[in-house]
């Protein structure tokens, strides 16, 4: 993992945004009008949130703690030397380094000593270390290390030179339909690889995908990554939403046991979409709105936002996305027969096929409601005879009646 070094602004911009203490508005506002006040009346990006009241005086304390206690904790990593800041997680600060025994780059995630001392968030750092080295794949940022030094938890991966997906996409850039394919094939093969060793990512957005200079599409944090077999940590997370709002799976927003690679498919398909039209599937300002509508709102089509498109890709990431993930792909080999097919110019064959079983589900199931229709029908028919039978009973009764009345 990597990207060029950043300052302590960016840093604790970072940080900030992805431990929820401020929205990506209230950011974007804040490193705006850092701008405008350079060079005349500079102030630092901590003072600047402080003062126009985004985040507290103790938030920005406990940040600067973090940012603190994370320098001095690389330098106390044995065999490796710190080059500079990379960037910043929810739980966890990236520093460039270099490994001295090999002489190579590294990316060290380092963990803040007031997350160790909850055993949970220590547990899920060594399982990323210990998920990532079950990988070796070119299109997965390779895992190399991981450990304790003077009290700190540290792994180090990959270094990565380039930008997230996701930095792309911040800047305004529309990816067209033939780059989007490009990197979404890639990160597909690095899925499938992960699904064979039984692991699911269950964190696909394009903050986790990574473009070399070179445009070699690199999958990176397995910070949530499962493997398929552990029912004992499924178990545990049974009701519990795991996953990034934008781009969860609703099988993940209701917590289900078992969970699978779809859960990745839709992931990327979230992504796919996002890459390809400039926005989210689903706009909200509270997450769980967003998830909601994960679960019950309609997909607008791509193609409808971005009519360059082709309807091939529109109907592979409305396939992708699909609320039932019976629904969707069984597996990414499956997603990507029908990605090379669109990259050749043909159609999406997988897509089309379930197209086309849903279609003839409802027809089914429309077909299902003619006997009730009949069986109404036959009931009202039935009433019917019955009031005429009754009619005539009465009929016979009063003319007996009369016979009756004229004899006498």
């Amino acid at each position: 993992m990597g990207q060029q070094e950043t300052n302590y602004d960016t840093i604790f911009g970072k940080m900030a945004l992805n431990m929820g203490l401020c929205t990506d508005k209230e950011l974007k506002k804040s490193v705006e009008e850092l701008k405008k006040r350079q060079p005349s009346t500079p102030m630092i990006l901590r003072d600047l949130m402080l003062k126009l009241g985004f985040i507290t005086k103790t938030q920005a304390e406990r940040l600067k703690t973090t940012i603190k206690e994370s320098k001095v904790a690389v330098k106390q990593i044995p065999g490796y030397k710190i080059l500079g800041k990379l960037g910043a997680g929810a739980m966890a600060v990236v520093y460039k380094g270099q490994q001295l025994s090999l002489d190579r780059a590294v990316a060290i995630k380092v963990l803040p000593k007031r997350f160790t001392e909850n055993p949970e968030y220590v547990a899920r750092f060594y399982k990323e270390g210990q998920a990532a080295a079950k990988l070796n794949h070119n299109n997965i940022v390779q895992a190399f290390d991981v450990g304790e030094a003077g009290g700190y938890h540290y792994f180090v991966m990959e270094y990565v030179e380039g930008k997230t997906v996701y930095e792309e996409i911040s800047s305004g850039k529309v990816y067209t339909e033939a780059q989007a394919l490009d990197v979404i094939i890639q990160v597909a093969h690095a899925l499938n690889h992960a699904h064979e060793k039984n692991l699911i990512h269950r964190d696909v957005k394009p903050k986790n995908i990574m473009i070399t200079p070179d445009n070699i599409a690199k999958l990176a944090d397995m910070g949530l990554a499962r493997e398929t077999t552990d029912i004992e940590a499924a178990k545990t997370e049974e009701g519990k939403a795991y996953g990034t709002p934008y781009y969860i799976a609703p099988e993940q927003i209701r917590g289900e046991i078992d969970i699978d690679g779809r859960a990745d498919i839709y992931g990327l398909g979230a992504t796919f979409y996002n890459m390809v039209t400039g926005r989210v599937p689903f706009m909200a300002d509270d997450p769980s709105d967003v998830m909601r509508k994960h679960l019950k709102e309609q997909l607008v089509p791509p193609d409808h936002i971005n009519t360059s498109l082709s309807a091939g890709v529109s109907e592979v990431i409305e396939t992708m996305m699909a609320k039932k993930k019976e629904d969707r792909y069984d597996n990414v080999e499956e997603l990507l027969l029908d990605l090379e097919a669109i990259r050749q110019g043909q159609p999406p064959i997988q897509a089309r096929q379930r197209f086309d079983v849903s279609m003839l589900e409802e027809l089914e199931e429309g077909e299902d409601i003619e006997p009730e229709d009949e069986y109404y029908e036959d009931e009202a028919v039935g009433k019917y005879r019955a009031a005429v039978i009754v009619l005539g009973v009465v009929v016979v009764i009063l003319i007996l009646a009369l016979v009756v009345l004229l004899v006498v």
